[in-house]
């Protein structure tokens, strides 16, 4: 490589560090990143990038004299400086940080072994290489077809229309070619990346053996399907108290996570979970709206629970079709049915329709 005059300590020192990191990037052990954009170790809140090297390959900008990538039009010392952080951050087995930092100084935090639960996500620090790795250990594990909706921290922030989006719908694309995509703002590409965010965070140090596979579910199911399991095996119905301890209980604290305080607040109070259940009737008159819009706001426990637990349906139609077969006159299974309907609604009934009671979902019209 043809040296070049310097004009200050500065540039020597960008020149020497310049130097310093071609050397370490054309190493056998490097092959593999030299024909990748220099974009690749980009980051969105990185400043002063050279957009001219942007779109060259790392092998291109190696091949090239620094005399001449110092003598690009609008390539100063700042740019240049960048240009070396780049290639420096092309020489880490790992990309150099966690989307988790300060977004306002635009500072990450190194990578740590778990993050604080009040680490705020910054999507503005994902450089292509760290959603590379991301979506490398989808594919490792086969996770793929997985809903964003399952997996997502809340469903709250992430859109409804992308609940049942699986996640290879994402995996051959690049952070900027989702952003290109239509109705794909900041704010959903976002829950986008914190979704493979946190299934990398959860998959990066597992490694099954070649019999075994990896399932991802939400925590609050196990419990559930566990007490279904057990009613299923036993002769005798339970409790309304058991029922609501082991099955509504859990399905609530699921909903709030996912639907809000309102939808929890109208829910809990639909199925009397502290006090005697409250009409429909009277939740509208309450909250001063009418009985259709509690209708659809009741609708979001099935919404929800399609998304999160779509297996919960036929585990509780099968035990909704096991009470029925051994309940007893004395056994309350009110409760049962109620919080069956609410969450997984057409297929529970375990006792005649009471009239008296108003039902779960609007009536047709």
């Amino acid at each position: 490589m043809k040296t070049m005059k310097v004009a200050s300590v500065e540039d020597y020192k960008i020149v020497s560090s310049f130097q310093s990191v071609r050397k370490t990037l054309l190493e056998d052990k490097f092959a593999d990143r030299l024909e990748k954009p220099l974009a690749y170790w980009a980051m969105p809140n990185d400043r002063r990038l050279p957009l001219a090297f942007l779109g060259r390959t790392i092998k291109d900008l190696l091949e090239t004299p620094f005399e001449e990538l110092s003598a690009t039009p609008g390539i100063g010392q700042k740019k240049i400086s960048c240009l070396v952080k780049l290639l420096s951050r092309a020489t880490k087995d790992h990309p150099p940080v966690s989307p988790f930092g300060n977004a306002e100084s635009g500072e990450a935090k190194p990578r740590v072994e778990k993050e604080t639960s009040d680490a705020t996500f910054d999507p503005s620090i994902v450089s292509e290489a760290l959603w590379t790795e991301w979506r490398e250990a989808v594919l490792r594990h086969e996770l793929g077809g997985v809903k964003l909706g399952t997996l997502a921290p809340t469903l709250q922030a992430l859109p409804t229309v992308i609940w049942h989006t699986p996640l290879e719908f994402y995996m051959n694309l690049t952070i900027a070619e989702i952003r290109q995509l239509k109705t794909h703002g900041e704010k959903r590409v976002r829950v986008v990346l914190e979704v493979f965010h946190v299934l990398y965070e959860t998959l990066r140090d597992a490694n099954p053996a070649e019999h075994l596979s990896i399932r991802l579910r939400p925590k609050f199911i196990e419990p559930i399907e566990a007490w279904a399991r057990a009613v299923l095996a036993k002769d005798i119905a339970p409790t309304p108290s058991e029922v609501r301890q082991q099955l509504a209980i859990p399905l609530l604290e699921q909903l709030k996570v996912d639907a809000g305080d309102t939808v929890f607040a109208l829910s809990e109070a639909r199925l009397g979970v502290h006090a005697p259940p409250e009409s429909v009737r009277r939740q509208a008159k309450e909250m001063g709206i009418t009985r259709a819009r509690v209708y659809q706001l009741l609708e979001d426990c099935s919404k929800v629970m399609e998304v999160r637990w779509p297996e919960g349906e036929y585990l509780l139609a099968a035990l909704a079709a096991h009470l029925k077969a051994i309940a007893k006159p004395e056994d309350d299974l009110k409760h049962c049915r109620a919080t069956l309907e609410l969450f997984f609604p057409g297929n529970h009934r375990l006792e005649d329709e009471d009239p008296e009671a108003a039902p779960t979902t609007a009536p047709s019209s």
